[in-house]
């Protein structure tokens, strides 16, 4: 079933937030959090990520009816790259070195930033090309 493409967008921009903060404070504990919903996304799906459910609960409600879908697989996917990103933006924050979680976490957030303001997602841009490459090896 296609998902609401307003809801990784609206997702993404939380995300914008957090990491810029995250970057900001340098908080080890907030990026943990970031990690354990892009874990929920990857994971569960998009819909059923904190951010997901926030979308459907209270933020759709109040907007119109889509116009507009995307199939469920590529923002998932997506989720799952921004899950690398911020385990090693975790590593770097919590055992060094510092520069690598600034790194990481700037990654993330350049990624995010790209969805939110434009709609243009990377790791969904990814994703076709990672199933090519595995159906190759294959």
């Amino acid at each position: 079933m296609d998902i609401d493409i307003r809801g990784p967008r609206f997702g993404a921009t939380v995300t914008t937030v957090v990491l810029a903060v995250v970057l900001i404070t340098g908080s080890g504990a907030l990026l943990g959090w970031q990690a354990l919903c892009f874990a929920a996304g990857a994971a569960l799906g998009v819909p059923r990520s904190p951010y997901g459910l926030v979308f459907r609960t209270v933020v759709r409600p109040r907007l119109g009816p889509p116009s507009e879908f995307e199939s469920p697989a590529p923002p998932r996917f997506a989720q799952a790259v921004g899950l690398v990103f911020s385990l090693v933006g975790l590593v770097g924050y919590l055992w060094g070195p510092s520069w690598l979680g600034l790194l990481a976490t700037g990654c993330a957030l350049a990624a995010a930033f790209l969805n939110a303001a434009f709609g243009y997602c990377l790791g969904c841009e990814l994703y076709p090309l990672v199933r090519r490459a595995v159906a190759v090896v294959r």
